[in-house]
């Protein structure tokens, strides 16, 4: 992939509705302890688009302390099929093109964007700097509610890479082919990696032998993404050179399909762990690493 087969500007994205395209739009605010994104959604969104809920469409949900949270983390995936139905009630049909976003320049919709391009959708593209960008250039916004006419798009799953705890707990090892081992990216801020605050899981601290490469860091001062050369140049200062493999983790699969999308447009393809530290933490045989430094020195 590259930037262009990622992203569409605001600008891009008013010419080809202006010229009668119609790709499927899907706002996706949301924040850990924000506003509800349902009523945000309804003060105002981009003309056409339909909301879609993570708590409850791009994720399970769990009751905090279950063993299904245990399990899986704050925001397990759901099935293929649960994410079918949910695809078809946003009106996506086999052949649409479609434009994910939200008010958080792609903390919440990179995970959106994740999710269908892994079920096998081909034109999914992120809005480069979200809401704000589009009201920046003069876009318009609509009030209320949306329901589309229901859609008939059929859903694969495991098109892009992921990886779960073990894999995760070994990543950083070498390996036959690849001595220095692959790079495993925290994509949480830096005061959560180095274990000074962690406002929702049992443990703070990182996973032993990762990087702290935080999601905020893919962004230029306007909120939307930096040129492909720059971010590039930010992950290759991690160790990311294209030969090794990369994995990406967050609290709870959410912001990290946001460094995801990051490697994309600088043209590396990177793993998802979706039960990410919320699901780790959970799981008292897991060490936890602490400080700036990757590990396993000061584990928890």
């Amino acid at each position: 992939m590259n930037a262009d087969q990622v992203l569409i500007t605001a600008a891009e994205l008013a010419e080809r509705l202006a010229r009668g395209e119609h790709p499927v739009l899907l706002d996706v605010r949301w924040s850990l302890g924000g506003p509800d994104g349902r009523e945000e959604y309804a003060k105002g969104h981009l003309p056409g688009a339909v909301f879609a809920d993570l708590e409850g469409e791009l994720a399970v949900p769990v009751a905090p302390g279950s063993a299904e949270e245990a399990a899986g983390g704050r925001h397990p995936l759901p099935s293929r099929e649960a994410f079918e139905q949910a695809a078809r009630s946003w009106g996506i049909s086999d052949g649409d093109a479609v434009v994910v976003y939200d008010a958080t320049s792609g903390q919440a919709a990179a995970r959106a964007w994740w999710m269908l391009r892994d079920a096998g959708l081909e034109s999914v593209r992120l809005l480069d700097g979200g809401l704000g960008a589009w009201t920046a250039a003069g876009g318009p916004l609509e009030q209320g509610a949306r329901t589309p006419d229901r859609g008939n798009v059929t859903l694969g799953e495991g098109r892009l890479p992921r990886i779960g705890a073990d894999e995760a707990a070994s990543f950083t090892q070498p390996r036959p082919g690849a001595p220095a081992g692959g790079v495993l990216l925290d994509a949480r801020a830096g005061e959560r990696y180095r274990g000074e605050a962690e406002p929702v899981d049992p443990r703070a601290g990182h996973i032993p032998g990762a990087l702290s490469a935080p999601t905020a860091e893919n962004l230029a001062p306007d909120g939307t993404f930096q040129p492909a050369a720059a971010l590039r140049e930010r992950f290759a200062a991690l160790g990311v050179d294209g030969r090794r493999p990369v994995a990406v983790y967050c609290g709870s699969g959410v912001t990290a399909a946001h460094d995801v999308l990051a490697l994309a447009v600088a043209g590396i393809d990177a793993a998802l762990y979706p039960g990410s530290f919320s699901q780790w933490s959970r799981d008292p045989a897991r060490p936890v690493a602490v400080g700036s430094e990757p590990g396993p020195a000061s584990m928890r």
